[in-house]
């Protein structure tokens, strides 16, 4: 099986990388444009934990651990040479984990949303769409949810709401995949993500930036006063969903569609993939605390704008396909994360409170 992975620099492309090179029957392609949204010295470092040190423009080049895996610069935005790649490489299956994340930064630099997660993922399709890929797997987000209440989140929950537009895009690529689902019979999962963390994760998301400011002696950013929840999802299950998704072709179904006409037509299918259990931002950050042997200088702030209260997933959908439930608890995944955090920073294990 040909697999191509977008966003192999990422956080999550990454480490589904690392764990696709264990199978002998899987040859990979990675694509990344290596933006520079955060630190790029951590994106190159992620690729060179998968033999990739070298890095052209446009040009594939073969990893130095395997030579089951080949990686690519090139940006999703670029139409002819996203045709080019798929017209030549013939993929059996694509995960497309390449985007502009964040939600907050969606609100400075909407553009980038517009340009990565639409105009590229349009790109994906299309390349799709006229190759013959049987299996399309791509991420979307808990966000899309928006400021739905009734909890926990389901995927048959009509997701109108949107608070950000990061959880529009994630909500817009759903739409075009369906489209392509139903008028070209390119089969579609998507992957609504909740709160993944974890070692190399992103610079951006809390776990990363508690952790930073506490070890600086600076203060942490409480947002809505500590009154907030996340279903946090630990990298290695969000590997596992995904590798256990990737031969289960969508069968057709009215998952995450509102018309009983398409029920026996559209290879097109949404999971969630989360714990399936909210924990409170206080006790995640008091995890931090006990984990680094320091204690918060906390900075209780209102909600920002693009945020919601709380997250939590029904998964018992990717569970009834797959037979696969998340399962790494926040205290052992935290754990994990801040080891992981005083290697690759060389920072001694000598606090405590």
């Amino acid at each position: 099986m040909k697999i191509l992975v977008t966003g192999t620099a990422g956080f999550i492309g990454f480490h589904l990388v690392k764990k696709l090179l264990d199978d002998e029957n899987i040859e990979i392609a990675g694509l990344d444009n290596l933006n520079d949204y955060y630190d790029v010295n951590l994106k190159k470092d992620r690729l060179k934990e998968t033999g990739i040190t070298q890095i052209p423009d446009n040009e594939f080049v073969q990893s130095n651990l395997s030579r089951k895996y080949k990686f690519i610069k090139a940006d999703l935005n670029d139409q002819k040479m996203i045709a080019e790649i798929f017209k030549h490489e013939k993929f059996d299956v694509v995960v497309n984990l390449a985007a502009q994340a964040g939600v907050r930064y969606s609100l400075e630099n909407p553009q980038s949303y517009v340009d990565s997660n639409i105009s590229g993922f349009l790109n994906v399709l299309e390349g799709c769409r006229h190759n013959q890929v049987k299996h399309l797997i791509y991420a979307s987000s808990s966000s899309v949810y928006g400021s739905n209440t009734q909890m926990p989140f389901s995927v048959n929950d009509r997701v109108d709401n949107p608070v950000s537009l990061y959880a529009a895009s994630k909500k817009s690529n759903e739409l075009m995949a369906h489209t392509y689902s139903h008028l070209f019979g390119v089969p579609t999962t998507g992957l609504r993500f909740f709160t993944v963390y974890g070692p190399w994760g992103r610079p951006d998301m809390a776990l990363f930036l508690f952790t930073k400011a506490i070890l600086k002696g600076e203060p942490i950013d409480v947002f809505n006063y500590g009154e907030m929840a996340r279903d946090f999802t630990y990298i290695d299950d969000i590997v596992q969903g995904i590798q256990a998704l990737i031969q289960k072709f969508p069968f057709p179904t009215k998952n995450g569609s509102d018309s009983k006409e398409t029920e026996h037509q559209v290879p097109y299918n949404l999971y969630n993939i989360g714990r399936g259990s909210p924990v409170e931002l206080m006790e995640f950050i008091t995890e931090i605390e006990h984990n680094l042997g320091l204690k918060a200088d906390k900075k209780m702030l209102p909600i920002q704008p693009g945020d919601v209260p709380k997250t939590w997933a029904d998964a018992e959908s990717l569970f009834q396909v797959t037979g696969f439930r998340p399962q790494i608890p926040i205290k052992e995944g935290v754990e994990k994360f801040i080891d992981w955090y005083r290697k690759y920073y060389r920072i001694a294990n000598e606090n405590s409170y």
